[in-house]
């Protein structure tokens, strides 16, 4: 499949977004969430408050699936130099 990674890595963001939504009481899935959201690392760089949670979700998914996206194009690109 051509954008496995991207797939894959959006269904997680999605994922850790909607556990992080449902038990963000527990101390766990909240220190999991913003060490695995990469704009939650920078937001309070940009500005003193975060963002409506559904904004940070969003984020976080988009951020992952581009990550997944980068890697896919990188292994299509090097499979066809390969070849």
């Amino acid at each position: 499949m051509r954008y496995t990674c991207t797939i894959i890595f959006a269904l997680i963001a999605a994922f850790l977004s909607v556990a992080h939504y449902v038990g963000h009481e527990l101390e766990a899935i909240y220190l999991l969430f913003f060490a695995l959201s990469i704009p939650a690392w920078f937001i309070p760089l940009i500005d003193d408050s975060y963002p409506h949670p559904v904004v940070l979700y969003i984020l976080t998914t988009l951020v992952w699936a581009l990550i997944g996206y980068i890697i896919d194009r990188y292994s299509a690109a090097r499979n066809t130099r390969a070849s």
